[in-house]
Formats: structure tokens, sequence, C-alpha cells
């Protein structure tokens, strides 16, 4: 994460006197850019300015139909999406402003391929068009990009103004999500084709490097575990974190072999850590749609000399869309055998009540979006505060994810939340990395 980032801002002055909070408006965007300007110039180098602005175009329909208060709910909820995907798949400084009328910008200062950047816009957009939940129900905003890579010497507010023709343009192409700045319609990048064989080749030469996010005990903040993730240094896209990265081998149909490959790593991996460690593996539609999953997850397992009892699987709501009873009993035959099942980003969907009740869950892992009004709205409290109780009466213990502040952590704690992870106290990190800390925490050598 950056320091550069700002939290973002609104501007539209017809509903409220000041931004919420005393946040900055495009002032701090402006100030970045010319702070990468400076430092590049300084260094005898060019800064890398890329950037992307997205406009909402249903909100001025929520706004009528559910008033204002559900528009700026939705628009903080929209916010708040782009700044942890920006926070998880930018690899250097940027910031993020509201442009006004619903619009966004984000900026950064990286080196990446136009590819790459448009990469990012595309599995951005896929997370900003998601349901939003406001107070009066569920609404679903059509977002538009326009991209830009910056000139050498190009200043944020003519990057702006190229942005805002761009985005209009965008908005009067039916069926046209990302434009570029340049007028040039968004380009197919690498092919299908192209894109499996670069997929493939970096399996089979085991370039997909996997990260371990910690996990710690919210009774004493001692390390429990952590959840495997996955990272592509691909030679022309640039870095490419989970979510990119699924997000290609779903377009080529290679989600299957691209999970069972980071599994196999993992495992081999957490098999050398100390003590009584866990590991937690994400388990991918396409993993459980595979006829013998679960004979190949437990042959691995065994293969790589992991205690069954020490692994947990993750699925989310997504997983079990297509049949909740094949699901259940795929994962009764890994409960039977010692492995745990954990419920993933419970709360950023639908929370379909059905899936506590029918599959073998042990853990409950709350989306970030459940943790992060706790310090301030005593509603959002109040809603932990029950999941948590109707998780003890299911016999589960609750797992608090995107914990990036101390007065987080405490509310989770006091809420009594088993376990957490986040920034706070670790970012993913390598296998060398999580070794290293693994054998401080447990005192092993």
């Amino acid at each position: 994460m950056d320091a550069t980032h700002t939290g973002p801002v609104s501007q539209r002055t017809r509903r409220r006197a000041a931004p919420p909070g005393g946040v900055r408006g495009l002032e701090a965007l402006h100030a970045a850019v010319a702070g990468w300007r400076e430092e590049a110039a300084r260094e005898l180098h060019h800064a890398h300015v890329h950037a992307l602005m997205i406009g909402l175009r249903r909100l001025d329909s929520v706004d009528m139909a559910y008033g204002a208060a559900a528009s700026d709910g939705a628009l903080r909820e929209v916010a708040g999406r782009i700044a942890h995907f920006a926070a998880a798949e930018i690899d250097g400084p940027w910031v993020l402003a509201e442009a006004g009328n619903g619009a966004f910008v984000l900026a950064a200062n990286v080196a990446c391929s136009r590819e790459r950047w448009q990469l990012l816009a595309d599995q951005l957009a896929d997370l900003v068009a998601r349901p939003v939940a406001v107070t009066a129900g569920i609404v679903r905003l059509s977002p538009r990009f326009a991209l830009i890579r910056t000139l050498a010497q190009e200043t944020s507010e003519a990057m702006l103004d190229r942005l805002g023709h761009a985005l209009f343009d965008a908005s009067e192409q039916p069926g046209h999500r990302l434009v570029w700045a340049d007028g040039e319609a968004t380009l197919p990048g690498r092919s299908a084709a192209q894109l499996e064989a670069d997929l493939l080749g970096a399996i089979d030469r085991d370039e997909i490097e996997v990260l371990f996010q910690p996990q710690f005990s919210l009774v004493n903040d001692s390390l429990t575990g952590a959840e495997a993730l996955a990272r592509w240094d691909h030679p022309e896209l640039g870095r490419i974190g989970a979510g990119a990265l699924f997000s290609i081998a779903e377009r080529v149909d290679h989600v299957g072999p691209l999970s069972r490959h980071i599994a196999r790593k993992a495992l081999f991996a957490a098999r050398e850590w100390p003590g009584e460690l866990r590991l937690s593996v994400n388990v991918t539609p396409a993993d459980l749609a595979f006829e013998s999953y679960t004979h190949q997850m437990l042959d691995l397992v065994r293969e790589s000399g992991f205690p069954l009892r020490r692994l947990t699987l993750e699925i989310t709501e997504q997983s079990l869309i297509a049949d909740v009873t094949a699901v259940a009993q795929i994962m009764a035959e890994f409960s039977a055998q010692g492995i745990r099942v954990a419920l993933d980003d419970f709360g950023a969907g639908f929370c379909n009540f059905r899936y506590l009740k029918v599959l073998p869950i042990h853990y409950l892992k709350l989306d970030r979006a459940m943790i992060e009004g706790v310090t301030e709205d005593s509603r959002d409290v109040a809603v932990l505060r029950a999941i948590v109780a109707m998780a003890q009466a299911l016999d589960m213990e609750v797992i608090a994810e995107g914990i990036e502040e101390e007065a987080q952590r405490e509310v989770v704690a006091r809420e009594h939340c088993s376990y957490y992870q986040g920034f706070l106290r670790a970012q993913p990190m390598s296998v060398a990395l999580f070794d290293t800390l693994a054998r401080a925490e447990l005192g092993s050598s």
C-alpha cells in the first residue's frame, strides 16, 4: 500500500457542502502526480504515470429511485472496492480521488505495459459491477472506464481532460466498457491462444510464485497459520496478482490446473512449517466441477506429507451457486479425513444462510466489507455481533479479513472473533519470509 493514497472525496456539491470525513479532492491527485514527476527528474528518469477514470452510468437512477443517501452509500462502497483493489494489485505508489458526478480517478506511478494496465482495468470493472447493498435494497451500477498512459511531461490537468473526453466517448459507445484516452477503442491484447501458452508455460517452468498471508489469534496475537495466494511475473504484462492471474486462467479455461498447481506448491512449502500452523488453500468452482478432485487433492496432500488435520479448504458462495448439495458432499468427504472447511468472503455476496446449514463448515471468514465500518458505526458492530453469535451457535469459528487498523483488531477481538488477517500485522509474503516469521514466532531454529 502506498502512503500517497488518499481516501475518495465527493464533489457532488448539490448534496453536501463538504466531503465526508474531511478527505481531500482532486488536489491530492495533482500533488501526487507532480511529486512523481519531480522525483523522477531528480533521479534522471521518466515517471511512468498511468491513470484510469471510472464513470458510473446508473448512479443518477439510483439517486432518483432511492434517494441521495443510497447513491452516496453506493459511492462509498465503490470507492472502497477500488482502494482495496489498488492496494492488492498495484505494485507501486498510487492515489485515488473522486472527480465529481460519480466519477473516480485512479493514478499510479508504475512501469507496466499497455496490456497490463488494461488487464487491471478489466478486472476492476468486474469488481465495480458487482451488486451493491444499500439501505433501500440491492443496486447495480454500470461502470465505464477511460485509460491513459501519460506523456513524459503531461500535467495532471491535461491527463484529466483527456480522460474526461474519453469517458464521454465511452458512454456514447454501447458495449464499450473500456476505452483509451487516445481515442482508440480497447484492444483485445494478447489472444486467448497466447495467454494459454503463456500460462501453461509458466506452470511448466514453475514461474507462478506462492505467497502466504499470515493469520493470527485474537486471543494472544500468536501466529496460527497462513492462506496461500499466488503471483506471476509475466515477461510482458508485468507483475500479476492472484485476482488478475485467475482472471486470465478463466479466459483460457485453465482455472483448475492453475489452482492445483498453487495447492501443490503451497503444501510442499508448508510441510516444513514448525508447530501446528495451519495452511488455508482456496478451492475454485472449476476444482469442484472436476470429478476426481476429491481423490486428487487427498493424494496430493498425502504426497506432500502435510498433515490433513492442519489443512483448511476455503470456498466462496460463487463455488456453491451451481449445486450446493454436490459441494456439500465433496466437503463432507474432506471433513471426514480431518480437513477443515471455511466459507470465504462471507458478507461480500448475498449471504445465503442455507449454506451454513447444509455445509460442514468449521470457519466463517468475514469479508473486509463486514469489518470496515465497525470502528465508526454501531450498526456494523451489531451485525458483526449477530454473525459471531450465529457462528458460535453452529460451532464455527470466525476469521476476520482485511484488518488494517489496531482499532479494528480491538473490535473483532472484543466481539469474540477467533482469528484475523490483514495488513495490520503482515502483508502476503514469500515462502522464505513466512518461514522466517514462523520460526521466529514459534521459537524454532
